[in-house]
């Protein structure tokens, strides 16, 4: 029993730093990355629909991605979205087959803002792993009376292992992409 929970817990905290990496890579660096456009979701014969799903997404150079829709008429509906999005600075351009997108350089100012708001999504991503352990901690809690307290402590040290383990994991991630963000 204490067995499952751990191994259910690892599992659970090994997704939410996968999760916390996914979201690093969608706040911008100096160069067009594919994967900033993933989560746009663009609205297609009245459905939002992800970017991804629509079109073939490639970086050409480092600060210019060329989105190819599989559909050419949603090329209008792929340029309205990128325009839209918030924080991007993107400027598209419509060629009639392809958008091309070029990413402004980034400034200083930019740069200590996009830090910021990395540094918020791996606080997210630490409380999200803290309230995984809470509740693996319950679980080891209510069977008290079904193991010994010696297992219990056993499987609260390494409960507190996995947990820091993951914690460190999200930090080494955020000083990758805060070194990323701010390399000129």
């Amino acid at each position: 029993m204490i067995a499952e929970t751990l191994a259910d817990t690892k599992t659970r905290m090994d997704r939410a730093v996968e999760a916390a990496k996914e979201d690093f890579s969608t706040v911008r660096t100096g160069r067009a990355n594919p994967q900033l456009f993933q989560k746009i979701m663009v609205e297609y014969y009245g459905t939002p629909t992800p970017l991804a799903q629509l079109a073939s997404l490639n970086a050409l150079e480092a600060r210019t991605l060329v989105i190819t829709p599989y559909d050419k008429s949603a090329l209008k509906a792929i340029e309205q979205a990128i325009r839209d999005m918030p924080n991007l600075g993107a400027n598209p351009s419509n060629d009639g087959n392809v958008v091309r997108v070029t990413m402004p350089e980034l400034t200083a100012d930019r740069r200590k803002e996009y830090v910021k708001l990395v540094k918020s999504k791996a606080e997210d991503a630490k409380v999200h792993v803290r309230g995984i352990r809470r509740k693996s901690k319950d679980e080891l809690d209510a069977l008290k009376g079904e193991v010994s307290d010696d297992d219990l402590a056993r499987a609260e040290k390494e409960l507190d292992a996995v947990t820091k383990t993951h914690v460190d994991l999200i930090d080494e991630a955020l000083k990758r992409k805060e070194a990323e963000l701010l390399e000129v």
